[in-house]
């Protein structure tokens, strides 16, 4: 198997940041390279609303500046102090300010990417490429939307409540830290947005989630939001199967996902097709570790 082609390269610089919630920070990102990430993206990948790219950050300390050539670097720098990868969903794409919004989950000085966000300042320099992705909300209106995560699938969650029709008929829940990390979400009024504090349960991230997937009964668009349970439609296969069609997003932390993915299928009866699922982070792992996992039979969320 060829190696996958190296995606270019863009340096934007740190436009603005907002601290969003006590937990979230979201740095607009432009400067010439803005035109650079646009022209190159493919656009059905750029229409996405759960599209991402690739950071490449420096480690603390080292003083390596963007762009990087990684080639020169691993032969002169030791391998900890080569800048690392980390993957980030683009929250939102400014034609107008020329910008892209980046949403950072920040829990003090742990990791690398948070840090950074918090830290970062009008004029900073970062790389990254991509963007990658491939899912947005169906626009049919027969379609019932479930969209599932927890703090780290809320920038994608938030693009595609947005980028809903505004019949569009679902529920979302998200996990969150407390009530203090709500954000205020556009959504169509037939989804119903649902947040879970883990805090204030002293639960571990995406148990909270995880249970509030059991107590649904799987959606119907004739009945939303009496959570009754629809005779069980005829499967056909793939694509929009009638009124009883349903499209689930869900992301978040592995263990909660794979678990979610169980009730998805086995219980409600989806088919693969139907759902968009991924691990984001795992508990107990960095960032480099589970990114090396999703190769190892620990980190497949579907059995398939």
């Amino acid at each position: 198997m060829s190696p996958k082609p190296n995606r270019p390269q863009h340096v934007l610089v740190v436009d603005r940041t907002e601290r969003l919630t006590p937990h979230m920070v979201r740095v607009h990102l432009g400067g010439t390279g803005y035109d650079a990430f646009v022209e190159h993206a493919d656009p059905d990948r750029l229409a996405t609303t759960d599209k991402y790219v690739k950071l490449m950050l420096p480690q603390p300390g080292t003083g390596l500046e963007p762009p990087y050539d990684l080639d020169a670097l691993r032969a002169t720098v030791p391998k900890s102090d080569l800048p690392s990868r980390r993957t980030y969903t683009v929250r939102a794409v400014d034609p107008v300010a020329r910008t892209i919004a980046i949403d950072f989950v920040v829990h003090g000085t742990d990791g690398l990417a948070g840090p950074w966000a918090a830290a970062a300042r009008p004029g900073d320099r970062v790389a990254l490429s991509g963007p990658g992705g491939g899912w947005a909300p169906s626009t049919d209106p027969e379609v019932t939307h479930v969209l599932l995560g927890d703090d780290s699938a809320l920038p994608a969650i938030g693009a595609a409540l947005e980028a809903m029709v505004p019949t569009a008929t679902g529920v979302a829940l998200v996990e969150v830290a407390g009530p203090a990390d709500e954000q205020p979400l556009v959504h169509p009024t037939g989804v119903e947005l649902r947040w879970l504090h883990r805090d204030a349960a002293g639960a571990e991230p995406g148990t909270l989630l995880l249970a509030a997937t059991r107590e649904l009964t799987r959606p119907d668009p004739r009945a939303l939001g009496r959570h009754a349970a629809p005779p069980a439609p005829e499967r056909t296969g793939g694509g929009d199967r009638g009124p009883g069609a349903v499209r689930v997003f869900a992301h978040g932390e592995r263990a909660a996902v794979k678990a979610i993915r169980r009730v998805l299928q086995d219980d409600w009866g989806l088919d693969k097709a139907d759902l968009s699922l991924s691990a984001y982070w795992a508990l107990g792992r960095a960032e480099d570790r589970f990114q090396e996992e999703k190769r190892e039979p620990i980190g497949v969320v579907f059995d398939d």
